[in-house]
């Protein structure tokens, strides 16, 4: 299935041994508990919908692979539990990635009110270069809405993070927001390699947005995930 987002190619890419994987780009999602985290990640991973979904209990991956801009990248996404008891652990798993999509709910006003803590949190433990989409999921919800999307967006802004509003049961909205997330982080990396091959082409050891810092991308034939595999339990 091919489809046209952003001007970016896209296509569903099947799961294969033969499938050449140029990146694996590591997306964590994030937000309280109870805003449709793992849904929002069933529906774009697996184009499902759990209506029997239990909360998440430390934390869990997917993984979809698509094109874009001719480059085969398989996103690892990992789904973290919002209850208190667990932010311990799920910080530990920030650190490395390249994008997060941080979810609220809105028709409830108190998931939004902390989003502002989940930034302060993400970018406390992420890479400074992350790329940051807030997510107004429950769309399908419009007659008990309570937090307006402007309220969002100035925030978004401020912070300098994206926007989208999604729906996890009806699809609205999901694929877009994660392609536009996977968009983002190709454009940040590719970027930084232009800039690493400029600083070694003029010798230049101290080019500011790379010294001391890595580049979280992990190469296709570099990824090890069996062990990982052993932590997700996802029922849907």
């Amino acid at each position: 299935m091919n489809q046209e987002m952003n001007g970016v190619e896209v296509e569903r890419v099947k799961e294969n041994v033969h499938d050449k994987i140029d990146y694996v780009f590591k997306v964590v999602v994030i937000g309280d508990s109870a805003v449709g985290k793992t849904q929002i990640l069933s529906r774009f991973a697996k184009n499902q919908f759990c209506f029997e979904s239990k909360s998440t209990i430390g934390v869990e991956f997917q993984t979809r692979t698509v094109i874009i801009n001719g480059k085969v990248i398989k996103a690892q996404i990992w789904d973290t539990a919002g209850q208190e008891r667990y932010r311990a652990v799920t910080s530990a798993y920030y650190r490395g990635a390249l994008g997060a999509m941080l979810v609220y709910d809105i028709t409830k006003r108190q998931s939004f009110d902390h989003v502002a803590r989940w930034v302060e949190e993400l970018r406390a433990h992420a890479d400074s270069s992350i790329v940051i989409m807030l997510i107004g999921n429950k769309g399908d919800l419009v007659d008990q809405r309570v937090v307006h999307a402007e309220d969002a967006v100035e925030f978004a802004e401020d912070q300098g993070l994206f926007f989208s509003e999604t729906s996890a049961l009806s699809g609205e909205n999901v694929d877009s927001a994660f392609f536009k997330l996977l968009e983002e982080i190709y454009r940040v990396i590719s970027k930084k390699s232009l800039e690493c091959g400029h600083g070694k082409a003029n010798g230049d050891h101290n080019v500011a947005t790379l010294k001391g810092s890595k580049i979280d991308v992990i190469s296709g034939a570099e990824l090890e995930i069996s062990d990982m595999n052993k932590l997700s339990s996802c029922s849907c």
